[in-house]
């Protein structure tokens, strides 16, 4: 396990590297750069989300001239551009990337005048908060619902359960979302949770005990829209794992020795079938925290990452966009590869270097 513990961390360098560049590559084609922010707010204009733009900065700026900076100094212009880093080759600028992100070096935000890590480091709590409770709320609903559908299979509570969990699967998160708040956040009918944020404005004036009260009070509304849209389909696997085993021989001559049916489901089934089930746990707070928390976090306005990647794309703030993506794919990666130990140290028969060869 060892060996296969070092190649797979030896891969993350490749597949970091191919992600970064090919984002990259992207962001050099998309319109509205920073530069043409820039020259907009000094010439007092609006940005176009259509603007013409490449990374060479002002020099590709309008179709076939230099429309975008006409009017302006040539050595105002040549300052922004090196102000943003665009006065250096596409090439150069990439390399130069690459060795600062190896030693966790990401910049400066273009628009926020702060180090991009201590932007992340201060909005990751958030991040990681949502998508932490979310696993775990998911898991505690999903398994006893999981393992009640499986003993009870085919009965009227299974059908009915599986129209929720099917509704669950088929809706986004985000709806859901959407949905809370125009019910119970004052957008129509109910005005019993806050709409916005992860604490109050007085948060810091409140107890111990009134501080938890009102961390919690926010959650509700983003971490069960998350929830409802997530918990469908560990509740199938469960389901799935559990009838898989429940049909397997030595669950025949348990029952044959008499034992009770909790002492066969729990005793004996139990563990083979959640083996798969909560070795996934890292890959599932990976996907929860990649789809459902990003979308959540604008939707709540919770000054998450996914907020922050957010606003960075929409203002062209490359630094953050980079740094953000990095820090994701990174965390994607290792948490992949925590997934895998997971299997083998639940179910030593599990031996992935064997699989490699």
């Amino acid at each position: 396990m060892t060996s296969y513990i070092l190649r797979r961390l030896l891969l993350i360098i490749p597949t970091l590297f191919g992600i970064i560049a090919i984002n990259f590559v992207i962001i050099q084609a998309a319109p509205g750069g920073p530069v043409d922010q820039m020259i907009a707010k000094v010439k007092g204009l609006e940005v176009s989300s259509t603007a013409r733009v490449s990374g060479r900065g002002v020099e590709t700026m309008g179709t076939n001239d230099k429309r975008g900076s006409q009017g302006l100094d040539p050595e105002f212009l040549a300052r922004i551009n090196k102000l943003y880093g665009f006065d250096k080759p596409v090439g150069e600028r990439f390399v130069m990337m690459l060795k600062n992100y190896a030693t966790f070096d990401f910049g400066d935000s273009y628009f926020r005048d702060e180090k991009v890590v201590d932007l992340i480091i201060e909005k990751m709590p958030v991040s990681i908060s949502l998508g932490l409770w979310t696993t775990l709320l998911v898991y505690m609903i999903s398994i006893p619902l999981g393992i009640k559908k499986a003993v009870r299979d085919g009965s009227r509570f299974d059908v009915a359960s599986s129209s929720v969990v099917i509704v669950g699967n088929a809706i986004p998160g985000f709806l859901f979302a959407i949905l809370l708040i125009v019910v119970f956040a004052g957008g129509r009918y109910f005005d019993w949770f806050p709409l916005r944020g992860l604490t109050s404005a007085h948060f810091s004036e409140l107890s111990s005990f009134g501080q938890i009260k009102d961390y919690v009070w926010h959650l509700i509304l983003p971490i069960g829209s998350m929830v409802i849209g997530g918990f469908a389909g560990l509740t199938m696997l469960t389901k799935n794992s559990y009838l898989e085993e429940i049909n397997k021989q030595y669950v025949t001559t348990a029952r044959a020795k008499g034992l009770t049916q909790n002492a066969v489901l729990y005793g004996h089934v139990f563990r083979n079938a959640m083996m798969i089930v909560i070795a996934g746990f890292p890959s599932a707070f990976v996907g929860i925290l990649f789809t459902g928390a990003l979308l959540t976090e604008i939707i709540f306005s919770l000054d998450g990452l996914g907020l922050l990647g957010f606003e960075a794309a929409i203002k062209r703030d490359y630094p953050v966009m980079f740094g953000s993506l990095y820090v994701f794919t990174l965390l994607g990666l290792v948490l992949g590869l925590v997934g895998d130990i997971m299997y083998h140290i639940i179910d030593p028969r599990v031996d992935f270097e064997k699989v490699d060869r």
